[in-house]
């Protein structure tokens, strides 16, 4: 096989999650007193961590305010993990071909790399039935968050694989470089979270419109 791990996303990848982080953020806003937002602002911000998502919430834009005070931040942060624990997994759904396409590759070692923390994270997994699908798990907050090319290295070093057998799928810009930096190939899904942005000028190895797509790819001889 050309590849002998996968490495996958998970929000925008293998789970839409937006919906549970929407009421979550809006929960939060509301309690400051701050103008709630639309769900399509908040899928727009999705992908680089919950601390980074409540701080566009309050600067209302996808660019952090400067003038944003930093105790407030902390106070919306921890207010946010607070509703999130509540919400995560409630309103949350596999994208279409997922379990056919995870049960498909039930012989290949698997990990999940994800910005989001580890107590949301296992939640989420459990509620929806995904974690025995991995071999291993790293979170938001066991290291670096992509894009850095830690996570990935990481991975590959607990499924005894070298980067170069390995292959990361995901949704974003920040799977993207994170891969190109772990000298990772790597498959980018139309369908999730990118911020608005063409994944095509990143010049992934691969671009794929549905889950399904990503087989022939993995399964290279």
């Amino acid at each position: 096989m050309k590849y002998e791990a996968a490495l996958f996303d998970l929000d925008g990848t293998l789970v839409d999650s937006v919906y549970d982080l929407y009421i979550a953020m809006n929960l939060t806003l509301s309690a400051l007193a701050f103008p709630i937002v639309s769900q399509r602002l908040v899928e727009s911000w999705v992908g680089n961590g919950i601390d980074v998502l409540v701080k566009r919430g309050l600067s209302g834009d996808m660019q952090i305010s400067e003038h944003l005070d930093s105790a407030l931040a902390d106070k919306a942060i921890a207010l946010f993990y607070g509703h999130y624990e509540q919400q995560v997994g409630e309103y949350s759904v596999l994208y279409q071909h997922v379990e056919t396409g995870l049960a498909a590759l039930r012989g290949m070692p698997k990990a999940l790399i994800t910005n989001k923390a580890r107590r949301f994270t296992e939640k989420l997994l459990d509620k929806l039935a995904l974690t025995s699908h991995f071999d291993v798990i790293v979170c938001g907050d066991d290291m670096a968050k992509k894009p850095s090319p830690e996570p990935l290295l990481f991975a590959c070093q607990q499924l005894n694989v070298q980067a170069s057998q390995a292959i990361m799928i995901g949704d974003s810009k920040s799977d993207i470089l994170a891969a190109q930096a772990a000298r990772i190939d790597v498959v980018a899904l139309t369908y999730g979270y990118n911020q608005g942005e063409s994944l095509s000028d990143y010049n992934p190895q691969y671009l794929c419109g549905t889950f399904l797509d990503i087989l022939p790819v993995l399964n290279q001889r």
